[in-house]
């Protein structure tokens, strides 16, 4: 007979209550053991939590995804010509130069990650490779202060390298492909990017193991189709296939992220062409994807990606039906603690409903995701209902004191009452 969920927790709570006892006395006996087993409490507690209180599969009962989304801009009429004044053929474009077979840059000092970091480790050994000196742990107390904190975006690595490392440029584009990381690993330069990875541990029943992971790569082989990388989980000099790694990075939109000194900008600006135009780089990434959800109508990450790729260019309702038809066919458990495309779009198209409940969903997954817990407080706010706005903005921050999205949601909220 199944224990009444009464019972669960009073047992869950007293197991608690033992290991917060037995954690504050690893940390005055020996602070460095207390760093090393918390991430295993962590764990314990997390698979408990989820074994006592399952949570239910990502809600698919959305309306019917409408999908009727345009391309933009549209193509402009070619002019009819209407003199007879000769008009001059177009310069050839010059041949592109031949990219080598191979490309192996020398491979900063490895960097191991600590628990939920990946982003700081993976930033470090890229500012490394230019000869910076730090570590992680310099990184994770700007941009990820709590340590629980499960995930890191590009904007706050961003964020880190423009204010904290400003002798160095950070840009990123999105809708890359692998061309383009070999042009850019035979310019010289290291190139980082966001995929999906599968974890070896089950941290709750039913756990379908899809993680985020952000990767180093320092190289790359036609012959034996693959990229050298700079793992900071599984390790240094890690190969990976050409096929395998674009499977894997389909589900972050294949962001690249590109960090390099200022003299190296006319060299990146080259490698883009007219991808350094970030307006023009997301309208070909929007393109990329809405041909991919055409080729491949059953592929999730090609309409997630669709969606965010419209959410840039704020055509929310449109975003949101994309976003529908990607829900509709399966997302795997932690999506929404990376990416927060559908909390933009159900919130601009007024669709609070499923944005309360898209975040609800995120939180019982991440219980400290302060994006879903933004997002809920702009929900609220949005309904009129400032107490509970303001608590959940003050829960954000509370997650990650650093969060300048949650500082700003509650200095408007406290201009806007």
């Amino acid at each position: 007979m199944r224990p009444s969920k009464l019972t669960l927790w009073a047992w869950i709570g007293g197991i608690l209550g033992l290991i917060a006892l037995l954690s504050l006395l690893l940390v005055v006996i020996s602070p460095s053991l207390h760093e090393r087993l918390s991430w295993r409490m962590e764990t314990a507690f997390t698979y408990m939590k989820g074994w006592a209180d399952p949570v239910e599969p990502l809600p698919t009962h959305l309306p019917k995804p409408r999908v009727y989304i345009t391309r933009q801009p549209t193509e402009m009429p070619v002019p009819t010509q209407t003199s007879q004044v000769p008009v001059p053929s177009a310069t050839p474009s010059p041949s592109p130069t031949p990219l080598p077979g191979m490309v192996s840059l020398l491979a900063p000092a490895w960097e191991r990650q600590d628990i939920n970091n990946c982003g700081p480790a993976s930033l470090t050994m890229y500012l490394r490779y230019w000869g910076w000196e730090g570590n992680q742990k310099d990184i994770a107390e700007i941009i990820k202060p709590e340590r629980k904190d499960r995930n890191v975006n590009v904007e706050e690595l961003a964020y880190y390298v423009r204010n904290h490392a400003g002798w160095l440029n950070l840009d990123y584009r999105v809708g890359g492909d692998l061309e383009l990381l070999k042009s850019i690993l035979s310019s010289g330069l290291p190139v980082m990017i966001e995929e999906g990875m599968y974890l070896e541990e089950t941290f709750w029943p039913n756990d379908d193991h899809w993680a985020a992971h952000y990767l180093l790569l320092t190289g790359f082989d036609d012959s034996t189709q693959s990229f050298t990388s700079q793992d900071s989980f599984f390790g240094p000099d890690r190969v990976i296939s050409y096929q395998e790694l674009d499977q894997n990075w389909h589900a972050f939109n294949r962001v690249i992220i590109l960090v390099y000194p200022p003299d190296r900008q006319s060299t990146v600006e080259q490698i883009l062409e007219d991808q350094w135009d970030v307006d023009h780089n997301r309208q070909r990434a929007l393109e990329v994807s809405q041909a991919e959800t055409e080729k491949k109508p059953q592929d999730a990450f090609a309409w997630f990606n669709l969606g965010t790729n419209l959410v840039y260019f704020e055509r929310y309702f449109e975003a949101a039906d994309a976003y529908d038809q990607a829900i509709a066919i399966g997302l795997p458990q932690r999506m929404f603690r990376y990416q927060f495309g559908p909390f933009m779009a159900y919130f601009h198209g007024n669709r609070l409903g499923d944005l309360f409940e898209l975040t609800d969903y995120a939180l019982k997954r991440t219980p400290n995701a302060e994006e879903a817990f933004l997002w809920r407080g702009w929900g609220f706010f949005r309904q009129g209902k400032s107490s509970q706005a303001l608590e959940n903005f003050y829960d954000a921050l509370e997650q990650n004191p650093e969060y300048q999205d949650a500082k700003y949601a509650l200095e408007y909220i406290r201009s806007n009452p």
